[in-house]
């Protein structure tokens, strides 16, 4: 399979980049990165034939079976659709769009098109959630309460690697939108109640850099989530599940009982990484012709909630 990464040159398409090079039968045959980037040296290092500036010179290239899409997250719906609309298999970052109006046309374009879009929701793929959701399949576990942090120290505009971004980072479509997603993911449910509050908005970044959020299933579950840009301590994102048989605590891809002793997770999948993971995930689906999980339409209700608690913050 011959696939194209888009936002190469950032820190999480490098992360594809990675993945890919792990996974038998897939070749990237082009990288795009801005017009400003110049990734020769990239694509010299990586033994990639083709490499770009312009979007669209890659949507041309009859060689390109599916797409990465690892750019700013204003660019995800509009290059999302040229994919389908240009034939191409697509995998967007997270998250799909930073709107429900264009999460809905993205799915809209899915439909009509009958191919593969996928978002990467990569909570639904880390061998720690993997597990918990293993044990909720099985009927062991029922999650009566998620607890998540999410805690980054950001007050400038810098991305994972601590380069310059082109583009804002965004407290609820972008971070809500792992725990808000796997949240419904894991319980099986849409929110029946959604809200909000936010702190004051950056003067610079003109975002919220404190965000508090509410969920409720109709079941009963509850999801608590504290978001900041302001946390001058350790950052990431810390997951605690209160369960009916158990207390489980996740740290990226480890996971640990109530009492912080380790589970282990070997062979709950055939890797720890989890963007490698999303990746086997989306080319296995090409190849057999099904939904992938975390496909667009999949992901959609969680958008559908990140509208609502949005509307929320007005209240």
């Amino acid at each position: 399979m011959k696939v194209a990464v888009a936002g190469a040159g950032g820190a999480f398409g490098i992360k594809h980049l990675d993945a890919i090079a792990n996974i038998d039968g897939v070749e990237v045959v082009s990288i795009v990165g801005s017009p400003r980037d110049d990734l020769t040296e990239l694509a010299k290092k990586r033994g990639i034939a083709h490499n770009t500036g312009n979007f669209d010179e890659m949507l041309a290239r009859k060689d390109v079976e599916a797409v990465i899409l690892s750019t700013p997250t204003q660019m995800h719906a509009k290059q999302t659709i040229a994919c389908l609309r240009a034939g191409k298999h697509v995998l967007v970052e997270i998250p799909m769009a930073d709107s429900l109006e264009d999460s809905r046309a993205i799915v809209q374009a899915q439909k009509e098109t009958g191919l593969i879009a996928m978002s990467g929701q990569v909570r639904r793929f880390n061998p720690s959630h993997q597990w918990i959701h293993n044990k909720i399949k099985a009927g062991e576990l029922k999650v009566l309460q998620m607890d998540v942090q999410t805690y980054f120290f950001r007050r400038s505009n810098l991305n994972a690697l601590g380069q310059a971004r082109s583009w804002t980072d965004h407290l609820l479509w972008h971070h809500a939108c792992h725990s808000v997603d796997l949240f419904q993911y894991q319980t099986g449910e849409t929110a029946s109640q959604a809200f909000g509050l936010q702190g004051p908005m950056h003067p610079e970044l003109k975002i919220a850099m404190d965000m508090s959020i509410g969920l409720k299933t109709p079941s009963g579950a509850i999801l608590t989530l504290s978001l900041s840009f302001n946390n001058n301590g350790p950052l990431g994102t810390y997951f605690r599940y209160i369960c009916d048989n158990g207390t489980y605590i996740a740290r990226y891809d480890d996971l640990f009982d109530g009492k912080e002793n380790p589970i282990d997770l070997s062979g709950v999948a055939v890797s720890n990484n989890g963007i490698e993971l999303i990746d086997r995930e989306f080319f296995a689906a090409i190849k057999e012709g099904r939904e992938p999980n975390s496909s667009v339409a999949q992901v959609l209700p969680a958008m559908e909630t990140l509208d609502r608690i949005e509307r929320s913050f007005d209240r």
